[in-house]
C-alpha cells in the first residue's frame, strides 16, 4: 500500500525484454540519507505500478532497483513503453506508523489516460487527462485519483476527461509534466470509488414505483424483523 507522495525521481536504467515479460533496472537517489531503505521483497510504486525488488546493487550515490515486470502488467501501463533515461516516480510502501499525506494507492493500476492540455497558471499547472469509459464513474470532482502514482484532487470532470492543478512542489519532484501534451500515464482511481461501483453493479437499485418494503430487504440481505 503507498500513499501516492513521490519519495525520488528515478531514470530507467534498462529493459531488458524475455519473451513477453521484462526486466526493469531503475536508479533512484533517495533523500533520506546514504542507505536506501530497501531490501529484496520489498515493494516500490514506479509510476504508480507496484512492483517487487529482485535485486538493488548499490553504484556510487544511487541504487539500482532491479524489478521483474510480467505482461499483465506491461499490458496494463504505461512501463511496457518507457526507455532508457526516462524519468519516473518512485515510492516505497507506506510503514505502520507513516503519516498518511496522500490517499490509499494499492499500485494496481487500472488503466492508461492521456496528458490532453498542460496550462501554467502563474507558479500552477492545471492539467487535463483523457480517461478511458469504463474508469468515468469512479471519477469525481474534489475526489482523490494516482497519476503516474501522484495522489491529486480532481478539479473537474468532463465526458472523457478530467483536470488537476499541481503545485511548484508537484511539478518540481515529480515528472508530470515530462513528455509533454500526448504522454501516456497510469491511472489509479479511489479505492472507495471501486468497491462502491461494484456494490452498485448487483442490481441493488430500487424502481421509483415500487419503493422499499420487506420483501426487498429480505433479498438484499436484511431482515427486517
Amino acid at each position: 500500500m503507498f500513499t501516492g507522495i513521490i519519495e525520488s525521481v528515478g531514470r530507467i536504467a534498462s529493459v531488458r525484454r524475455s519473451g513477453d515479460a521484462a526486466r526493469l533496472v531503475v536508479l533512484a537517489a533517495w533523500t533520506d540519507g546514504q542507505r536506501p531503505g530497501v531490501a529484496l521483497g520489498d515493494s516500490v510504486a514506479v509510476n504508480g505500478v507496484c512492483l517487487t525488488v529482485v535485486d538493488h546493487p548499490i553504484q556510487a550515490e544511487s541504487v539500482a532497483l532491479a524489478f521483474d515486470v510480467s505482461h499483465e502488467t506491461l499490458a496494463r501501463s504505461s512501463l511496457g513503453s518507457l526507455a532508457s533515461g526516462a524519468k519516473v516516480n518512485l515510492e516505497r510502501a507506506l510503514r505502520l506508523g507513516d503519516r498518511l499525506g496522500g490517499h490509499w494507492v494499492s499500485g494496481h493500476v487500472d488503466a492508461m489516460g492521456q496528458l490532453v492540455a498542460a496550462d501554467r497558471r502563474s507558479d500552477a499547472w492545471d492539467l487535463r487527462y483523457s480517461v478511458p469509459d469504463a474508469l468515468e464513474p469512479e471519477i469525481v470532482a474534489k475526489g482523490s485519483i494516482a497519476i503516474d502514482g501522484v495522489s491529486l484532487t480532481v478539479n473537474t470532470v468532463w465526458p472523457g476527461g478530467f483536470g488537476v492543478t499541481i503545485i511548484p512542489h508537484t511539478s518540481e519532484h515529480t515528472q508530470l509534466l515530462e513528455g509533454g501534451v500526448g504522454k501516456s500515464v497510469n491511472l489509479e482511481t479511489d479505492i472507495l470509488a471501486k468497491h462502491i461501483r461494484r456494490l452498485a453493479s448487483f442490481g441493488l437499485a430500487v424502481p421509483a414505483s415500487r419503493g422499499i418494503d420487506a420483501a426487498l430487504l429480505r433479498r438484499t440481505g436484511f431482515d427486517p424483523g
